[in-house]
């Protein structure tokens, strides 16, 4: 054995570390004080020390028997920042680096940073960008890194084409998948980029267009993208393998020993014989013969689809087995994605708890009660094995949306003119379900202030509580000759009666002002209102509703009737009630809907007073296009040239319309409606006087106007208007720009043919 390798070491020092303790960077160090210096150890040591990623250099030598390590720290990151960049936010991109605040630099981390920009860049469509990372020394060893990023230009999809299609032209199946050609038209649209994400939806978007048009034995082989040599744009290529095209031959529903109505399982069957297979319809109807096997008592069943293909015959056959599946019961129920809604606002909606059965029918209606709670994007209900066979853990996923808004618009409105508004609300207040707003809006014609709270679940109970506080002032001059004033408050609750109904209670107290009026040019009805009331009343509502959508349905149906008594307290006495009811039916898909609505309503006085003005039905504009707002009822003159609208204590309208696509990208949210409303607006307690006979009275006093006018204009004829419209789901809420014709009117109505309004026509 030689010196060199007899010779043990004695000591172990470290230099030239500064934030790294000597402790760490000796316990690296594979040799220890006493052993004999070991060449292969050393060389470990320092492979050992440089995979930390704390050291930029590392050097082990000998002085005498004492090893020197020798270190040079890597520096210390300070920030990093992004520059050049416009069409990838720094918040974006901070979340794809992995270099932060506070780590150590290295340049192996550094270059995969630099891959992971340009990969963030190539799926937005920029691929001509070019990422150079750049070093700021700062004092005590730091640095700051920036990334010094070029764009370039957005490399677009110039063509797409397909390969195996015959079924189908190229334009068809342009139309189906999300990735589209470029155009220059299309200045809003983000799918014209080449995004390999993208392309893989693609592949499963054609395969369902193929599926649900008869074509069983689709295969997507693949989705080719191609780079331009210029780099100018990609060409992406389909291909397919078609297959035959099916159609069904004959359908069956297998119950098997079960005693099962089969009538009503055959209704819920969505394939007929003769239809090309569609397996959109397949899955439907799978999901029908589920749920009403469950209706059955037959809360375990399972639906097996069972395809036969008739070999040369282009046709198939399906039967809908149901089986009695295993019995299942809920060990536990799990919610995840809930990030600020409490667990508690999920579960309360449920109505399904541990140890029960496991029922789709819940399930599905608790899928439909979270929905409508509009605090989800997305809710999903999987199941997960339990402890034992017969056991399943209920998976609730939800992914969370912005419940809280803070709008402030500026907007014109045929009606209003111009508007300004400042709201803000929470539906979902500290995560417990809440629903807070303050609301402020101000027109030439209108300004309103209200501020409302509800807790729907009023002392852990399934019953809701809230009040609202409200002023307005508006300007009724052109329709009716006088201001009015509201300052009032409210106190409400209610709870459901079963899965489709409620039914909610009302107090409310307000003090009321007509003003304003000029009695040289007002009706003496309108005269006759000026001054102050006090309104108290108590009202209730049921509502029915089994819409598939609260903001935006397509199916269903929802009604309501409500029922209002002012003159508990206060000086105004009449009682009224109120049917509406909305019917969604879907004409093609969900893309083309049929509506129909009707309202109705009447107000009768107790004992001899009469209605007072503010508390009549005035229809017109959104409640009735194609007449101007209070256009429609009962008028009385005002003077040679103008009548007063003194509104109505009966009315009936009705509507019909059609939504559907205009073919332009549906992400621009901008669809086309056709309508009818019809109906009439009647009754009023004034009376006509022939001018000059003393009997023509106004006033709080009945004061006499001999010269007055006092013919009052009033029958139950029907009206009827026709229109079109468009509806752009804008970032402030729908807008709607509305032309409507009235057919069948009166002389004395008022017209409105075109409108333009904010807000849901619901």
């Amino acid at each position: 054995m030689s010196s060199a390798q007899a010779q043990t070491v004695s000591a172990i020092i470290v230099e030239g570390n500064q934030r790294v303790e000597n402790e760490t960077v000796l316990s690296y160090v594979q040799i220890s004080p006493g052993e004999a210096i070991d060449a292969d150890k050393i060389d470990a040591s320092v492979k050992a020390l440089f995979q930390t990623g704390l050291f930029s250099d590392v050097q082990i030598t000998r002085r005498g028997s004492t090893l020197v390590v020798q270190v040079e720290e890597n520096p210390m990151i300070n920030q990093v920042n992004f520059e050049g960049n416009s069409a990838v936010k720094d918040s974006d991109l901070l979340k794809e680096v992995e270099l932060r605040e506070r780590m150590m630099f290295t340049r192996a981390k550094v270059l995969s940073d630099v891959n992971r920009v340009i990969a963030v860049y190539r799926r937005s469509g920029y691929y001509s960008v070019k990422v150079s990372p750049k070093i700021i020394r700062l004092p005590q060893n730091r640095v700051d890194l920036v990334f010094e990023i070029q764009e370039g230009d957005e490399t677009k999809v110039e063509r797409i084409e397909f390969v195996g299609n015959e079924a189908f032209s190229d334009g068809d199946l342009r139309g189906v998948v999300g990735t589209q050609e470029y155009s220059w038209w299309r200045f809003f649209n983000r799918n014209d980029n080449y995004d390999p994400d993208r392309l893989e939806y693609d592949k499963e978007l054609l395969r369902r267009y193929y599926l649900k048009n008869g074509f069983a034995d689709i295969r997507v082989v693949s989705a080719e993208p191609v780079l331009a040599a210029d780099g100018s744009g990609f060409t992406i290529t389909y291909t397919v393998e078609e297959g035959q095209r099916y159609k069904v031959a004959d359908v069956a529903v297998n119950v098997g020993d079960a005693q099962m109505n089969s009538d009503d399982l055959i209704s819920k069957v969505r394939t007929g014989v003769g239809d090309y297979y569609d397996a959109t319809r397949v899955d439907k109807t799978v999901e029908n013969l589920t749920l009403e096997a469950s209706r059955q008592g037959f809360v375990f069943a399972k639906v097996n689809p069972d395809i036969q293909r008739n070999e040369g015959q282009d046709t198939l056959n399906i039967t809908y087995n149901i089986v009695e599946g295993p019995r299942t019961y809920i060990e536990r129920i799990d919610i995840i994605g809930n990030y600020r809604t409490e667990d508690e606002v999920i579960r309360r909606e449920l109505l399904l708890f541990e140890g029960d059965a496991f029922n789709r029918v819940m399930i599905d209606r608790a899928r439909r009660r979270l929905t409508a709670l509009d605090f989800f994007e997305k809710v999903d209900f999987r199941e997960a094995e339990g402890s034992a066979p017969d056991r399943v853990v209920l998976v609730v996923e939800v992914v969370e949306k912005s419940t809280g808004s803070i709008n402030f618009s500026i907007g014109y409105s045929t009606t209003e003119y111009v508007i300004g508004s400042i709201s803000l609300q929470e539906r979902n207040f500290l995560g417990k379900g809440y629903n807070v707003r303050v609301n402020s809006t101000a027109s030439f014609r209108r300004q309103t202030v209200d501020f409302g709270f509800t807790n729907p679940y009023f002392m852990g109970l399934p019953i809701s509580a809230g009040f609202d506080v409200f002023a307005t002032n508006v300007d009724n001059e052109d329709e009716s000759s006088y201001r009015s004033e509201q300052v009032g408050f409210a106190l409400r609750t209610g709870f459901r009666l079963d899965e489709w109904s409620g039914i909610n209670f009302k107090y409310g107290l307000t003090w009321r002002s007509i003003n304003g009026i000029d009695e040289d040019n007002a009706s003496p009805a309108v005269i006759a209102t000026e001054g102050e009331t006090l309104k108290s009343y108590v009202s209730s509502t049921y509502t029915w509703d089994n819409l598939d959508s609260p903001n935006r349905p397509t199916n269903g149906f929802r009604g309501q009737l409500i029922a209002e008594v002012a003159g508990l307290g206060g000086d105004v006495y009449f009682g009224s009630l109120e049917a509406r009811g909305w019917y969604f039916i879907p004409l093609y898909e969900d893309s083309v809907v049929l509506k129909l609505e009707a309202n109705a309503g009447q107000v009768v006085p107790f004992g001899d007073n009469e209605v007072p003005l503010q508390d009549r039905f005035f229809k017109g504009a959104d409640s009735f296009r194609g007449f101007a707002v209070s256009g429609v009822g009962p008028r009385q003159r005002a003077n040679d040239w103008d009548k007063d609208a003194i509104g109505g204590t009966t009315y009936a309208i009705g509507t019909v319309e059609v939504n559907f696509p205009l073919g332009i990208p549906e992400e621009w949210g901008i669809e086309g409606s056709l309508f009818s409303d019809f109906g009439t607006v009647f009754g009023t307690p004034e009376d006509t006087v022939p001018a000059g006979t003393g009997d023509c009275k106004y006033g709080k006093n009945d004061d006499p106007i001999d010269a007055r006018d006092c013919t009052v204009f009033d029958d139950a004829t029907f009206r009827a208007s026709i229109g079109a419209g468009v509806i752009w789901q804008s970032p402030f809420g729908p807008l709607r720009f509305e032309a409507a014709y009235p057919i069948l009117k009166e002389d004395y109505d008022k017209e409105e043919l075109f409108r333009f309004s904010m807000g849901t026509r619901f």
